[in-house]
């Protein structure tokens, strides 16, 4: 099964990467699928790629859903 999660992009690098951040954590991710990303926006990542440009609305309530699946699982 294969998961990809939204992230916002928090800074656009050389080379077609971009400084992504999932939950506090910040990570470097390819931006060679998907055109038109900028500073600000939220993209589904898998794998170390963006695949697609998402909803900021629908990602952060994703994100929120995420973060309460975690803390049932540590209850």
């Amino acid at each position: 099964m294969c998961l990809a999660v939204p992230a916002e992009v928090v800074e656009l690098l050389e080379d077609g990467l971009a400084l992504i951040e999932i939950g506090g954590v910040r990570k470097e991710v390819s931006l060679m699928l998907v055109d038109g990303v900028e500073a600000g926006d939220f993209v589904l990542v898998h794998a170390g790629f963006a695949i697609e440009k998402v909803d900021p609305e629908e990602a952060r309530k994703t994100l929120e859903i995420l973060e309460e699946y975690a803390r049932l699982d540590e209850a």
